[in-house]
């Protein structure tokens, strides 16, 4: 397993290097300020569901992988938001009342609640991700297709060692 990089590791590097190094990070700052700022969401939502917000979508997009794995609790949402979860269920309750999502008794236990995605809720998921989609499709409307499938392996590779050298990171600080 590598770990993370000592900066007593490092290589200095050289000024051809250095450029491309500098080139990366400031595009990751740029990107960093629009993720950060969910510009992508929030056209999604004024173009598809002005009254929601961002809070509501991120509940939308944990209900939809989390009911791949088994059933949705309010302590799932919670989880996976890495949020309280008093803050998790009031966004549940506000998103019941506004009839994306429903509750209902588990199947497995039923004292148990859970929460799933009305049809209403399944549609405005349909219809974020194709503003997504757009949104994105725009960005590479002059690039050719082969540009965009080298850049699509290149960035998961790139996202996937950023995601190792994080949680190798993390996993040295706990220990």
């Amino acid at each position: 397993m590598t770990s993370a990089p000592n900066t007593k590791d490092i290589e200095v590097p050289t000024l051809a290097e250095d450029e491309k190094f500098l080139r990366i990070g400031q595009a990751m700052m740029r990107m960093r300020l629009l993720t950060g700022r969910r510009m992508i969401g929030r056209l999604a939502i004024q173009h598809v569901a002005p009254g929601l917000e961002l809070s509501h979508l991120d509940v939308l997009d944990v209900v939809r992988r989390a009911e791949d794995t088994g059933e949705v609790t309010v302590g799932t949402i919670a989880e996976l938001l890495r949020i309280d979860p008093s803050r998790a269920s009031r966004i549940t309750a506000d998103m019941v009342a506004r009839g994306v999502l429903r509750r209902k008794a588990s199947q497995a236990d039923a004292r148990r609640i859970v929460v799933v995605l009305t049809a209403l809720g399944q549609r405005l998921l349909s219809e974020i991700q194709v503003q997504k989609y757009a949104v994105i499709g725009s960005i590479f409307a002059d690039w050719s297709p082969e540009d965009i499938e080298s850049f699509s392996f290149l960035f998961d590779r790139y996202v996937s060692g950023y995601e190792r050298v994080v949680q190798t990171a993390m996993k040295e600080t706990t220990e």
